[in-house]
């Protein structure tokens, strides 16, 4: 029998961000820039999950913008996971990123509640935090993420 999972008050922290699947990076920054007045605050390649992203955020003086984020996730090529999304479903919101403390007990409390993760094993996410994602099936039809920011992250 296994013993009893330690399980936290709150398995969330904040809303980490919300991904949203665009077809061109470049354009997608430039129109959150030039619409909204947004900045990005981190980009970067992704090999293994096959996408160029973008963190965008509110540029507000003096404001606290460390959690107000949104993840522009372009596709590498057309194998990707957001690639198929785009095909599938058009350029749109694609998940919702909840961050978390411990991702491994949050995984663990979650797969004992019946919730399937796409992932055996945390993988390597934005700014080398440790992500993994509900089934869509399992959240309402909502792709959630979830995030384990690295000890030094930026994003």
């Amino acid at each position: 029998m296994n013993a009893p999972l330690d399980i936290p008050d709150n398995l969330f922290l904040c809303i980490d961000h919300v991904g949203i699947a665009v077809p061109d990076l470049d354009e997608a920054i430039a129109f959150y820039r030039d619409s909204f007045g947004m900045v990005v605050a981190h980009e970067e390649v992704n090999e293994e999950q096959g996408v160029r992203e973008a963190m965008v955020q509110i540029n507000r003086e003096g404001g606290d913008t460390t959690t107000q984020r949104i993840q522009l996730l372009a596709p590498l090529n057309d194998e990707s996971t957001i690639a198929k999304f785009i095909a599938r479903s058009g350029p749109g919101l694609q998940q919702l990123a909840y961050r978390v403390a411990d991702i491994d007990q949050v995984s663990a409390v979650l797969r004992e509640r019946g919730l399937r993760l796409l992932y055996p094993e945390p993988k390597r996410g934005t700014s080398n935090s440790r992500i993994n994602f509900i089934h869509p099936k399992d959240a309402g039809g909502v792709l959630v993420e979830l995030v384990e920011p690295a000890a030094d992250a930026t994003h």
